[in-house]
C-alpha cells in the first residue's frame, strides 16, 4: 500500500442522504486544508468498502463535487481536488492556527530557528561537526548490528536510566579521559543534551530559585531554567572564563540554588577556566551549598596545551552534575546525551525522566555503543581532532588574509569556533546581512547576550566547513563587509592573534569587548 486509508465519518441517524453527507464532509476537509488542491480520493469502489455505504452513494457524493468544480476526475485515472486555477468555486483552506479559547502561561522568548542553509551558502554562524566525514559505513553497519542482534531488547521498552552497554562505554570514557569516577549506575542517557539540561533544572529549581549564568551564554540552556522557574542573575566574563570573585561577592548579599556554566572552552566565547579557578568555585559551592551544573559540550576538541580536568573530578563532585553530549562527537542528528551526577540527584533524575519519556532510543543507544566497542568511535575523534585543528588554523589564516585587521581574534586552544570582535566603526549586524547576500552566513552575537544586546562579536565555526570552503567564505565576508562600510579594510598591519593571549572585559555599562595583543605566526609563513 502507498497510501494511508481515507477516514470520513458518516452518521445514518442525521436524516440527510449519505451522498450529501460525503460531499459535505471532503468539502470540509478541503476547506481545513485536511485535503489539498492535487490531491487524489481513494476509488468509489474502495471507499464504499471502507465506510461500509454503497458504491453508488460514493459516485453520486463525487458526481455532486465535479458538478461544483471541487473535484475533477479524470477518465480512467482518478478523483483529485480540483486546483484553484481550474476551480474558482473551490473553498480556500481554513487557518490551521486556531486560537484555543483557554489561556496559556506566560512562556520564555522562543528560541531564534535554525533553518536549513540556501543552496550554495556558506555557513559559519554553526559550530557544529561537518557530517560528511562521520563514518557512515561503519555507523550503518552498527545499526544493522543493534537491530539485528538484539532486535526484541532494543526495540521494546528498555531502562530509563538508557542501554547498559552505551552506560558502561560512557562510565569507561568519564573515568580514564575526564578524571570521574563513574560505573555505569552513575550515569543517566538523554535524548539530547537540552533534555539533560532540563531534567537537571525541573530536579533542582523550584519557582523563584536563584541560578547564576554567563552573561554571555547558551541561550537554550538559559531557557529550560527559566522554564522550571528560576530567576536568572547574570555574571561577566573574563579571560579565564566565569567571573568567580564577583560570584563571591553576590553570594556575601544572595542566596543561589545553582550555578550554570560552560568552563571547558566557554560558550561562545572559547575561552578555559584554569583548574585554580575552577578549584575556588567548588570551595564556594561547598561553602554556599548550591550546585553546579557543568555543561561540557565539546570536552574532546582541545588541540593545545595540558588537559583540563571537568570541575566534577575535583573536591566538590558531591555538588556538581555534569551534562555532555554526543552530538559534536558524532553528529546533531545522534545528539544522545549524558549525565553523571551523585546517586541521590541522579536517582530523582532518572525518576522524572521515567515520568515523561520513559522510552529511549535502546536502537540508537546500542549503535553507539557498537562503535564505542569495535574502537571505531575513538579512531573518529582522532581524525576529527586532526581536522578541526587545521581547519581552525586556516580559518586564522584566511582572515587575516582577506580581512587585515577588521577583527581581532585569538586562536583558541580548543573548541569548534572562533570568537572575534569586530573593529570599531564596524555595524556587525549589518555586515551579517550583507552576508546573506553574499552568500556566507554569519549570525549576530547579540542573542548570547543574556540582555539580547548589539555586540561587536561574532562566532565564527571552524568545524562545519572543509579549507577550500573556508577560505571562500571569508572571501565572501569580506566583499560583505565592503557593502557596510564606504572605505577599504586596512592591511598593512594585518596580524593573528596570539592563541593565549585574550581577555575579556565588562565594563562599566555591562558591555562585553575582546582585547587581543597580536603576533606574527610562529612560523611567520601568513
Amino acid at each position: 500500500m502507498r497510501r494511508w486509508q481515507l477516514t470520513i465519518a458518516l452518521d445514518p441517524a442525521l436524516g440527510q442522504p449519505l451522498y450529501l453527507q460525503l460531499a459535505n464532509a471532503i468539502t470540509d476537509d478541503i476547506r481545513r486544508g485536511r485535503l489539498k488542491p492535487g490531491d487524489s480520493l481513494p476509488g468509489s469502489r474502495e471507499l464504499a468498502d471502507l465506510l461500509g455505504i454503497n458504491r453508488n452513494t460514493v459516485i453520486a457524493g463525487y458526481d455532486e463535487l465535479v458538478a461544483e468544480g471541487v473535484l475533477v476526475a479524470r477518465g480512467g485515472g482518478g478523483t483529485f481536488v480540483a486546483r484553484p486555477s481550474t476551480a474558482s468555486a473551490t473553498p480556500s483552506p481554513a487557518s490551521a492556527n486556531l486560537t484555543p479559547s483557554y489561556p496559556l502561561a506566560p512562556f520564555p522568548r522562543a528560541a531564534p530557528s535554525l533553518p536549513l542553509p540556501a543552496p550554495g551558502m556558506l555557513v559559519l554562524s554553526r559550530s557544529t561537526p561537518d557530517v560528511r566525514l562521520l563514518p557512515s559505513q561503519a555507523l550503518a553497519r552498527a545499526f544493522r548490528r543493534a537491530v539485528g542482534r538484539q532486535g526484541h531488547s532494543t526495540l521494546t521498552y528498555t531502562d530509563p536510566r538508557g542501554h547498559v552497554r552505551l552506560r558502561t562505554q560512557l562510565a569507561a570514557m568519564l573515568t580514564r579521559t575526564r578524571g570521574l569516577v563513574t560505573t555505569p549506575d552513575d550515569v543517566l542517557i538523554t535524548r539530547s543534551i537540552e533534555q539533560g539540561l532540563d531534567l537537571v533544572a525541573r530536579t533542582l529549581i523550584a519557582p523563584g530559585d536563584t541560578v547564576v549564568v554567563e552573561m554571555l551564554g547558551y541561550p537554550p540552556a538559559r531557557r529550560v531554567m527559566e522554564l522550571a522557574g528560576a530567576r536568572l542573575l547574570p555574571l561577566p566574563l573574563d579571560k579565564d572564563g566565569l567571573d568567580v570573585e564577583a560570584l563571591a561577592g553576590l553570594l556575601v548579599h544572595e542566596s543561589i540554588r545553582a550555578v550554570l556554566l560552560t568552563p571547558h572552552h566557554q560558550f561562545p566565547t572559547t575561552v578555559v577556566m584554569p583548574a585554580a579557578r575552577r578549584e575556588r568555585l567548588a570551595q564556594l559551592s561547598l561553602e554556599h551549598r548550591f550546585a553546579i551544573i557543568e555543561d561540557d559540550y565539546d570536552h574532546e576538541f582541545h588541540y593545545e596545551g595540558k588537559p583540563v580536568l571537568p570541575i566534577a573530578a575535583g573536591s566538590a563532585r558531591g555538588n556538581v552534575i555534569y551534562v555532555a553530549s554526543m552530538a559534536n562527537l558524532l553528529a546533531p542528528g545522534l545528539g544522545t546525551a549524558f549525565i553523571a551526577a551523585p546517586a541521590p540527584v541522579l536517582q530523582q533524575l532518572i525518576a522524572l525522566r521515567a515520568a515523561c519519556d520513559a522510552q529511549g532510543d535502546a536502537a540508537v543507544e546500542c549503535a553507539i555503543a557498537e562503535l564505542f566497542e569495535d574502537g571505531e568511535l575513538l579512531r573518529h575523534v582522532r581524525r576529527m581532532l586532526r581536522v578541526y585543528a587545521a581547519r581552525r588554523d586556516v580559518l586564522a589564516a584566511a582572515l587575516v588574509r582577506h580581512l587585515g585587521s577588521a577583527l581581532d581574534f585569538r586562536v583558541p586552544e580548543g573548541g569548534m569556533a572562533l570568537w572575534a570582535r569586530a573593529d570599531e566603526g564596524i555595524d556587525v549586524a549589518a555586515w551579517s546581512r550583507a552576508g546573506e547576500r553574499e552568500g556566507v552566513s554569519l549570525g549576530d552575537a547579540s542573542h548570547f547576550d543574556f540582555h539580547h544586546r548589539e555586540q561587536p562579536f561574532m562566532r565564527l565555526g571552524f568545524s562545519y566547513l572543509d579549507a577550500t570552503e573556508l577560505d571562500e567564505a571569508v572571501r565572501r565576508m569580506a566583499r560583505a563587509l565592503l557593502r557596510t562600510r564606504s572605505s577599504s579594510i586596512p592591511r598593512s598591519h594585518a596580524v593573528m592573534a596570539d592563541a593565549g593571549a585574550a581577555s575579556i572585559e565588562s565594563g562599566s555599562n555591562g558591555s562585553h569587548r575582546i582585547a587581543a595583543h597580536q603576533r606574527r605566526t610562529r612560523n611567520g609563513d601568513h
